[in-house]
């Protein structure tokens, strides 16, 4: 993932401290508080890595089976493959099979390009309608949407995104990823688009990258988080940054918070295995988990025990 990257020598310039709490966060969450307990689903962004072949799947692991082996270490999956290609329900069924074998497991599919890249939310009811009709085959396996808008976007196409969204299904969640700077620089802007979230029921998605911190804007229109994380190859600032999510995120599950979502990126993949464990090894630590660990060859349990 290139988004937000920087070069390693400027990671100890950068102010990687998480802001506050907005207003419409603690007015989210006080509304959420006492309806149970928070879920939490750690994972990554692909399973196709040939990188983890010897580290966390078994030497020789053919590409055909890197979900079989995929679903052995995490809980859930940020399904980019799904921007690059619209797939039927026949092959959305053959990927829930695969991960029958872990009974907790979910997929969280990210809307097709050809809805918010290439017509931009307009006229894009058909795509949407085969969209769903393919993501639906997860069955119980479907986690929540992701509807990534692209670095062009900016809020004057607001109300085409408002449209899109009042039309969505409302039986299956779905979270909102903006990129333009605008949307987060013009308080009014900021706040006509979060409270439009809020009002339909759609949630944010944080996206924390070292070199847009505009995008660590901490909002939450509903009482769920779902955050991808970009790391800088086990830089020592990402352990940092990790240890601050997991105070953060154990402060919002007293305050209300019912699930989160934390997606592990790194700008070189092979090392998101190891991250994605101290992600996962802490959150457990801290709330009292047990969530599933990446189990590395050669090793008993995760790499920081």
């Amino acid at each position: 993932m290139e988004f937000g990257r920087v070069a390693p020598e400027q990671l100890p310039l950068i102010d990687f401290t998480l802001p506050a709490d907005p207003a419409l966060t603690t007015a989210t969450l006080a509304e959420a508080k006492g309806k149970g307990s928070t879920q939490v689903y750690v994972g990554c962004a692909k399973w196709g890595r040939k990188e983890w072949v010897g580290k966390i799947y078994p030497p020789k692991t053919k590409d055909a089976n890197f979900l079989d082996e995929y679903v052995k270490h995490f809980d859930s999956i940020e399904l980019n493959a799904t921007f690059y290609q619209t797939y039927g329900p026949e092959t959305i069924t053959k990927w829930k099979e695969k991960a029958d074998t872990n009974p907790n497991f979910k997929f969280c599919p990210k809307f097709s390009q050809s809805i918010s890249h290439i017509r931009r939310l307009k006229n894009a009811e058909d795509i949407t309608t085969q969209f769903y009709e393919g993501i639906m085959a997860f069955g119980d396996k479907l986690g929540p949407l992701f509807l990534q808008l692209g670095d062009n976007y900016t809020p004057k196409s607001f109300p085409e995104l408002k449209a899109y969204l009042q039309h969505l299904p409302k039986d299956v969640p779905v979270f909102v990823e903006v990129r333009h700077k605008d949307w987060f620089a013009v308080p009014a802007v900021r706040d006509e688009l979060f409270g439009a979230l809020h009002e339909l029921g759609i949630g944010a998605v944080i996206t924390d990258a070292s070199g847009r911190r505009d995008c660590v804007h901490m909002q939450l229109p509903t009482p769920h988080a779902f955050i991808r994380f970009v790391g800088n190859s086990l830089d020592r600032t990402d352990y940092k940054r990790v240890d601050d999510w997991v105070a953060r995120i154990k402060d919002w599950s007293g305050q209300g918070l019912q699930s989160v979502w934390f997606f592990m990126h790194q700008h070189d993949e092979r090392y998101s295995p190891e991250l994605a464990d101290y992600v996962s090894d802490e959150l457990n630590k801290a709330l009292g988990l047990n969530l599933h660990r990446p189990a590395f060859i050669g090793r008993d349990k995760g790499l920081f025990d």
